[in-house]
């Protein structure tokens, strides 16, 4: 079983860019080199982007092997395929990482048990319903991460496949 996805490299400082080069190779046993193009969004920052193909868990290898580095921005994103949901892994370097599971058309899926943890929060004052619902979806690192994503249109993509 396989299934592809995109890194996202939104953002780094050029020291930092070989360090990622070195944390995907690692994931995905074997040598990666990736093209840097410059960051408008952040004067000074590089970014560059790849898809994959793998195993399923390669998303949330790639996402750990990078979380952690302050002044990098990136997003994993996994294709679901037949018997696995997709997955989407954002990082800022001001809220950290957010997951989500997305359904066959892209829809983040929130788990019951989580629904119900925010509804409890906003029933007793703690927090605004909307609000809750919103850290849900994601859309905190959404509205951090939308500039970095204009910035990036019309960059181009290269496949990276998973050597076994």
């Amino acid at each position: 079983m396989t299934t592809r996805g995109v890194l996202y490299v939104h953002s780094a400082p050029r020291a930092l860019c070989p360090h990622v080069e070195w944390a995907v190779a690692g994931v995905l046993g074997t040598r990666v080199s990736l093209d840097w193009i410059r960051q408008p969004a952040a004067p000074g920052t590089w970014r560059s982007e790849f898809s994959w193909q793998g195993q399923p868990a390669i998303a949330s290898k790639l996402a750990s092997a990078l979380r952690g580095w302050q002044m990098l921005r990136f997003e994993v994103t996994a294709e679901p395929f037949a018997t696995t949901e997709g997955e989407r892994y954002s990082c800022t370097p001001d809220l950290g990482i957010f997951h989500a599971v997305t359904g066959v058309h892209g829809d983040i899926l929130i788990p019951e048990d989580r629904l119900r943890a925010a509804l409890v929060r906003s029933r007793t004052g703690e927090t605004d319903l909307e609000v809750e619902i919103a850290k849900l979806l994601g859309k905190p690192w959404d509205d951090e991460l939308e500039p970095f994503r204009h910035a990036g249109e019309g960059a181009p993509v290269r496949w990276l496949h998973q050597v076994v």
